[in-house]
């Protein structure tokens, strides 16, 4: 699936939060992305796995298995282990910011989105082929 968007890419939307689910897939596919969804750790392992999205966004504190132990698993994965994955949450501190580089995340994004800057955030962070 990689790449099949021609406008954004695909990305793969980690959140638990109803309304900031809704917020930010909605300005993604309004930019052009295809937004994949997944509410957990878990979810989110195994939707990178069958998708092979071009971006993961991933928030920290999620239900079962946390955004960091999830990053681990994707990491250890052949199949996702080169997928970006870019942190997505309210943790706004250095020390946060540090902890999410030193993971392995790709970067960080802070929540709340600026709705008129997400999508330029996102693509700043995509890897893909697209012309």
């Amino acid at each position: 699936m990689s790449g099949s968007s021609p406008n954004g890419g695909v990305v793969l939307l980690v959140e638990d939060n109803e309304k900031n689910l809704k917020l930010a897939r909605d300005v993604l596919e309004f930019a052009g992305f295809t937004v994949l969804v997944a509410t957990c750790g878990e979810e989110a392992v195994e939707r990178a796995r069958a998708d092979l999205p071009d971006i993961v966004l991933m928030d920290l504190q999620l239900p079962g298995i946390d955004g960091h132990a999830a990053l681990a698993r994707m990491r250890s994965d052949r199949l996702t282990a080169e997928i970006p994955v870019v942190a997505l949450t309210a943790f706004a501190m250095q020390q946060d910011h540090d902890r999410a580089r030193d993971a392995g995340f790709d970067g960080y994004l802070e929540k709340p989105i600026s709705v008129r800057h997400f999508p330029d955030q996102v693509r700043r962070h995509l890897r893909t082929e697209q012309p």
